[in-house]
């Protein structure tokens, strides 16, 4: 029976692989980084279950397109930044939330996570893109982080913020708000 493909087992001993083939362990802060990328990219699937306006449906599908390209430049060392987003990207996300806060936003307190499932989720996603962002700003191997792609997670947990009033909005869902004790 021919071996699968799924396995390599060159990370059977802690290590994984870079673009270009340089060998990591698999506790860098640099995998750390885009293993976040890939994980905030799954909540996000989970998200679309979710989500049935066309809009936020394309726009979610474009930036888990957009994740994958930015797990892909973060896990290249060795050559020249790809750039995965650029101001284009962040405007697009602008342009999203400014739509969103028109229709969904204003302030009334802090909103504790939660409301219908597909918030709830989206909640999960910003806390995730958080720890991205948190986790891409460690990189500790002295390689320089693009400033879009800061911006860009920034703007994206900012993003899911507003999706999730919307969902819990378009559910008839109030949201709770914090109450300091």
């Amino acid at each position: 029976m021919k071996k699968s493909n799924v396995y390599t087992r060159t990370g059977d001993d802690g290590t994984t692989g870079l673009v270009g083939g340089q060998r990591i362990a698999k506790s860098s802060s640099r995998l750390e980084a885009y293993g976040t990328a890939d994980e905030l990219n799954s909540e996000l699937g989970l998200l679309l279950t979710y989500v049935t306006d066309e809009a936020d449906r394309q726009l979610l599908v474009r930036i888990q397109n957009d994740l994958f390209a930015v797990g892909c430049e973060l896990a290249t060392v060795d050559r020249a930044p790809r750039r995965a987003v650029g101001a284009e990207d962040v405007e697009r996300l602008e342009r999203a939330i400014d739509l969103l806060d028109s229709e969904f936003g204003g302030w009334r307190g802090f909103i504790l996570p939660g409301g219908c499932r597909g918030a709830a989720v989206c909640h999960v996603c910003r806390t995730v893109c958080r720890r991205m962002e948190r986790r891409i700003c460690s990189i500790d191997d002295g390689v320089p982080t693009d400033s879009a792609l800061l911006q860009y997670v920034n703007r994206l947990s900012d993003y899911l913020f507003l999706l999730s009033k919307k969902l819990n909005k378009l559910a008839g869902v109030e949201e709770n708000i914090w109450q300091k004790s």
